[in-house]
């Protein structure tokens, strides 16, 4: 699988994910931290990948997505952008908005426990 196949699957299998440097729990820039910040404020869950652990989608993605910083917020197979994009979104309220209502549109109806 290529590096490019590989980010287009992560990128389809991922409603809401976060490209950035480190890990929700230890980002390792100024930037993803912010961006983590205003994503977990939303209340759901949502993927990442650590690029510093994965130095070939760090090379390719910039390219990919034709935007050359990290983090990178995509939801659902669209790029929304990087930490000012995201957090100006969350200021007005829209991140919000679209982040649950994303996740409403893939959350199962089943309970945890319900047969």
């Amino acid at each position: 699988m290529t590096t490019i196949e590989k980010i287009e699957r992560q990128i389809k299998e991922n409603p809401i994910l976060l490209y950035m440097k480190g890990s929700p729990k230890f980002p390792s820039c100024g930037f993803s931290a912010q961006a983590v910040q205003a994503l977990s404020a939303c209340g759901e869950r949502f993927a990442y990948v650590d690029i510093l652990q994965n130095p070939d989608i760090r090379s390719e993605l910039p390219k990919y997505a034709n935007w050359p910083t990290f983090p990178q917020l995509w939801i659902e197979g669209e790029l929304i952008g990087g930490c000012d994009i995201i957090i100006e979104m969350y200021q007005q309220g829209e991140l919000q908005k679209l982040i649950t209502a994303t996740a409403d549109k893939y959350r199962t109806s089943e309970q945890p426990g319900a047969e």
